[in-house]
């Protein structure tokens, strides 16, 4: 189910969830790394490759000790499909803590760790990252915060870098032309908002306006009149929402249309997810706006072999865990002493994995191939499908 992508295969292919809010929200500082880290430990191909798995074990949130189990189960899925190397998987609970996090990175590394795949708080991340900077090690968080970033630590979520990329790339070939975002006056929102305008303004769209709005349901009510006027006063033919179906969507899907902003005028477009919860799918005003999601098959997929495993549906980010280790687990298989440093990591070619196409940037981020989808009639259909390699359509 995963492989590094080929040079070859490359050039021949062709919500926000509440709880991202809260994840995103964990750190609001940048990356604390010295930028000569990471070059990465000399790997031994006698013997397995010891590798460190951090997650959220211990919490006090049921929600996220239940995480920490699934992308347990997700790393030791990926660890038994690897052929041709033996990874030593090594897990490290960090309770959700920044600094148990930190203990955890330089037990792990004490122990022999060559890589680290987790944690998952932005902050742990952080955190965990610095404690071994000066050792060479490279982390590869779950988190999707961009601002951590950098130096040894890479970020494996979906940024929202991604998905305005991909969502703007392809408003940019049906004709849109002026954006209008949409954000919450928080980190989030504002990461949100950030993304939006780069990504328009990459792919040659025009920027008709933000509109920022409290975080809240007075908040989002008071927002509306000025989103209207904003509409109508600069031409707007786009609407780009970063709210997500547990915060502020549901309310912005039904009181725009009412203000006189209807999605037959409007091309709407979410930042978040759209299909999840499927609740969401049944909204009058999301059908016929596009989001973005991982590639479906791929992810179906995954959600079967881990359902046939362990009797159970898996958590949604626990896909990141079986990319991070087998990402480690196919460079480690080149026999290359280099494998996992920052080099190797970020090889143009990328990988191949649960949820689609991926690769890592010299700057701690991600590049990952999405679908574009719609809503018609309360179901999800496929728009343009997620590329299935780099250097085509999709990035």
């Amino acid at each position: 189910m995963f492989a590094v992508l080929s040079p070859l295969r490359k050039a021949t292919a062709r919500g926000l969830a509440l709880f991202a809010l809260v994840w995103l929200a964990a750190c609001d500082a940048g990356p604390m790394i010295a930028p000569g880290a990471g070059a990465g430990p000399a790997v031994s191909r006698q013997g397995p490759v010891p590798v460190a798995l951090l997650v959220p074990q211990g919490a006090q949130s049921p929600q996220e000790r239940k995480l920490a189990e699934d992308l347990e189960q997700a790393a030791r899925l990926a660890v038994s499909d690897l052929q041709g190397v033996e990874i030593d998987l090594r897990v490290y609970g960090t309770a959700g803590q920044a600094a148990q996090a930190q203990q955890a990175a330089r037990n792990a590394v004490a122990d022999g760790a060559r890589i680290i795949v987790g944690p998952l708080h932005a902050e742990s991340a952080n955190a965990a990252a610095v404690a071994v900077a000066d050792r060479g090690i490279n982390v590869l968080a779950f988190s999707n915060n961009p601002t951590i970033a950098g130096g040894n630590l890479f970020v494996l979520g979906q940024t929202f870098q991604n998905t305005a990329n991909r969502l703007s790339g392809y408003a940019a070939r049906q004709g849109q032309g002026r954006v209008l975002a949409v954000h919450s006056d928080n980190l989030a929102g504002e990461l949100g908002r950030d993304a939006i305008v780069g990504a328009a303004r990459r792919h040659g769209l025009s920027m008709a306006g933000t509109v920022g709005y409290e975080f809240s349901q007075e908040g989002v009510v008071a927002a509306v009149s000025r989103v209207r006027e904003t509409a109508n006063s600069t031409g707007a033919d786009t609407i780009f929402l970063t709210a997500n179906s547990a915060g502020a969507l549901p309310l912005f899907v039904q009181m725009l249309p009412e203000a006189g902003l209807s999605p037959e005028d409007y091309q709407y477009i979410g930042l978040s997810r759209w299909d999840r919860p499927p609740q969401t799918l049944e909204l009058p005003g999301v059908q016929g706006g596009w989001f973005a999601l991982p590639d479906p098959q791929r992810a179906a997929q995954f959600r079967s072999r881990f359902e046939a495993a362990y009797g159970k549906q898996p958590h949604a980010i626990a896909g990141l865990a079986y990319d991070g280790i087998a990402a480690v687990g196919a460079l480690a298989q080149s026999g290359r002493r280099d494998a996992f440093s920052r080099g190797s990591l970020t090889q143009r070619a990328g990988f191949r994995g649960v949820n689609g196409v991926f690769r890592l940037r010299p700057d701690g981020t991600n590049q990952r191939g999405l679908a574009v989808a719609t809503i018609r009639d309360s179901q999800v259909e496929i728009l343009d499908p997620a590329p299935r390699g780099f250097g085509g359509a999709g990035f």
